[in-house]
């Protein structure tokens, strides 16, 4: 195992106890160190269901449980725990959930179902969607509970009248979720911080499980995951994080970069392994992020060294205008791919803000190249797979109404608006669950039309059934479920709503996927449950990971956004719009020096992303409202030159980004290819 690492990965593959820090600059292997320190962990002695990996991603915790099995004894049958931190919370929180008043059959929303409480949550204080909107509410929620903020003390931290308003609902929309027997995304980390904190017994039992950690990425801990990394390891120490300084770029989430700088402070008697050893990218590259990043004040200091020598020195290109950039590099991709014998996939266009690729898809499109735009609408966002998995939720807990009404009328079952209206109405004045009250003996709920009456009836049998198949485990999960979707007709609400064959082959698709990811889940679980599988469908919610994947997967040039292109790589890489106002963006460089730091960071993100060849380009004049506006050089490209004696290096900082400056006349505008700076 050693004569595959270097020696810097060795140090930190043998470290036994105590903690360690393992800074993993850009393409130096950490992945690797990561999953060989686990299996030299448990070479000598420690029992492999003691140690667990943290990770942000479901991929990463997939392809560390992929390296894992290929290099520990086939005859290990105890495995470490790898899960990402919110898999792990919602473990904890399956156990030990009731200590804070919820029940253990508690639901997990996102999307849609988060939109539908917090709809509710406005309307009941006469909120208007054009004032503050479901998602806006969201927003405010998140960024209050990344920032550990009660609901009692948001009011405070108030700066505007729309926060005043969502400081207001965020209450009684935590209220709401605990009524409903759900928590969202945000709740998963809170509470089980909140139960390791509170309950001391909890505390031990849990982190007694464990007697090592690895977490990895641990630059982009917020505070919350930070906290339960402290109470998981606070009794032996054994904490081993790896991580990056130099790519925090998620500060405006909530990483916060203290954590991996500090960690020496926090954590006595740290041993500091430095891997510094680049296989992804060549020296020029390497030597123009050396150089950029050598300018952020506060960091761990480390030095990317290439392991491949040479290579194309990167270009600095700056053109007319942003379609001239756009056209002007397409071309030159179509021009590496003849001479180089590239794939389309070896090139990726990078840029700052959500607005830049427009010019860049229209240039790709007129040229004819494939191409991916990373991003868009996740298959959990997809309307079917919402409503197969409210069916599959109120399977395990009847009485989630948001889940409930969700299908109750899908297809149609006699339902109508004010039926529904009256179901909500009753189960908020008793404070009861809207199945209760369509389940309650007759003069004590609700008269129902004979339409409804009939149509719950034969919902109830078809989830009744589906609940004791799951309890008595004699047959497939996957087959469950697919008898389920049958059985609730949810086949007819797609041919109802769309009348178009095509459109409903690819609506049922989407249906089909979920039961192909019943069968998957089955395939790789023990004893398979359904709870366990919704559970896991809900964590990968927010983790697009799959989606992104199956379009890097394409022979097509990836357009994608700096933060979307961490942890990947390209033959080529293309950076554009490197100017003032984009990179460093408008709004950090107004925030001050923190801000711009974090921007330099993310732009040392972009330049190692590049294997091979590296171009960086910026537009003289960009349109603003339908007018061209002068443009000025990023000073981030004097950064990565070392060249910050050059007189435009300071008046790049100094100067205001123009707003309303007029663009260049034609006649004075430099020509297509002159670098800059010089």
């Amino acid at each position: 195992m050693s004569e595959q690492l270097n020696p810097s990965q060795q140090t930190a593959v043998r470290h036994r106890s105590g903690p360690l820090l393992v800074l993993a600059g850009a393409g130096t292997g950490k992945t690797r160190v990561i999953t060989y320190r686990i299996a030299q962990l448990v070479k000598s002695g420690v029992a492999a269901d003691r140690i667990l990996g943290v990770t942000f991603t479901n991929k990463a915790a997939q392809e560390m449980q992929q390296r894992l099995r290929q290099i520990l004894p086939k005859k290990q049958t105890a495995r470490p725990l790898i899960a990402t931190f919110h898999a792990f919370a919602a473990r904890v929180l399956r156990r030990q959930i009731g200590h804070l008043g919820y029940p253990l059959q508690f639901s997990i929303y996102s999307g849609g179902e988060l939109e539908g409480v917090a709809r509710s949550v406005l309307r009941e204080i006469n909120v208007a969607d054009t004032t503050l909107s479901p998602s806006q509410l969201l927003n405010y929620i998140s960024r209050w509970k990344n920032q550990l903020v009660a609901p009692d003390q948001a009011a405070a931290l108030a700066d505007s009248d729309q926060a005043v308003l969502a400081a207001a609902a965020y209450r009684r929309y935590q209220r709401s979720l605990k009524q409903l027997a759900a928590v969202d995304f945000d709740d998963l980390l809170l509470l089980t911080e909140k139960l390791f904190r509170d309950f001391p017994e909890v505390r031990r039992l849990e982190s007694g499980r464990f007697e090592q950690i690895l977490i990895d990425e641990f630059q982009d801990t917020n505070e919350t995951q930070y906290r339960l990394v402290r109470h998981l390891a606070e009794g032996h120490s054994n904490l081993c994080v790896v991580g990056d300084d130099d790519q925090s770029i998620y500060g405006w989430r909530g990483a916060a970069v203290e954590h991996i700088l500090n960690f020496p402070k926090v954590w006595p008697k740290t041993v500091v392994v430095r891997l510094e050893e680049n296989y992804r990218s060549t020296a020029s590259i390497l030597d123009w992020a050396n150089h950029l990043i050598a300018h952020n004040p506060q960091r761990h200091g480390k030095q990317l060294r290439a392991a491949r020598r040479g290579g194309d020195v990167p270009r600095i290109v700056q053109y007319a205008d942003e379609a001239t950039e756009a056209r002007e590099v397409v071309q030159s991709i179509q021009s590496r791919i003849a001479a180089a014998k590239r794939e389309f996939r070896d090139f990726a266009i990078l840029f700052r803000t959500n607005e830049q690729p427009r010019p860049f898809e229209t240039a790709l499109r007129q040229a004819k190249l494939p191409y991916v735009l990373i991003g868009g609408m996740s298959f959990f966002d997809r309307k079917e797979v919402q409503d197969v998995m409210a069916y599959l939720r109120v399977v395990i807990n009847p009485h989630d109404d948001t889940s409930l009404l969700r299908v109750l009328n899908r297809p149609p079952r006699g339902f109508g608006g004010k039926t529904i209206e009256r179901l909500m109405t009753m189960a908020f004045n008793g404070k009861t669950s809207i199945w209760s009250i369509l389940t309650s003996r007759p003069g004590d709920g609700i008269t129902l039309p004979a339409d409804a009456a009939n149509g719950f009836a034969e919902l109830r049998r078809c989830f009744d059934l589906a609940r004791t198949e799951c309890e008595l485990a004699k047959q497939p999960l996957s087959e469950v479920v697919q008898r389920l979707i049958e059985s609730v007709g949810y086949r007819r609400e797609i041919e109802r709503l769309y009348r178009e064959p095509e459109d409903q082959q690819t609506r049922w698709a989407s249906v089909q996927q979920v039961i192909n990811a019943v069968a998957e889940y089955q395939g790789q679980a023990t004893k398979p449950k359904l709870a366990e599988f919704i559970d896991q469908m809900a964590l990968g919610d927010r983790d697009l990971d799959d989606e992104k994947e199956k379009q890097l997967r394409q022979n097509a040039v990836v357009l994608m956004t700096l933060h979307s292109a961490k942890g990947l790589e390209f033959p080529e890489v293309y950076m554009v719009g490197m100017e003032e106002g984009v990179l460093p963006h408008r709004r950090s460089v107004e925030m001050g020096e923190q801000a711009i730091v974090e921007e330099r960071r993310l732009c040392y993100v972009g330049v190692t992303r590049a294997q091979d060849r590296l171009t960086l380009s910026l537009p003289l004049s960009r349109l603003k409202w339908g007018k061209p506006r002068a443009s000025v050089p990023s000073r981030f490209l004097y950064e990565l030159l070392g060249k910050t004696d050059h007189p435009n290096y300071q008046q790049a900082i100094n100067q205001q980004v123009p707003t309303s400056a007029p663009a260049p006349a034609a006649t004075t505008a430099p020509p297509p290819h002159r670098r800059a700076p010089r």
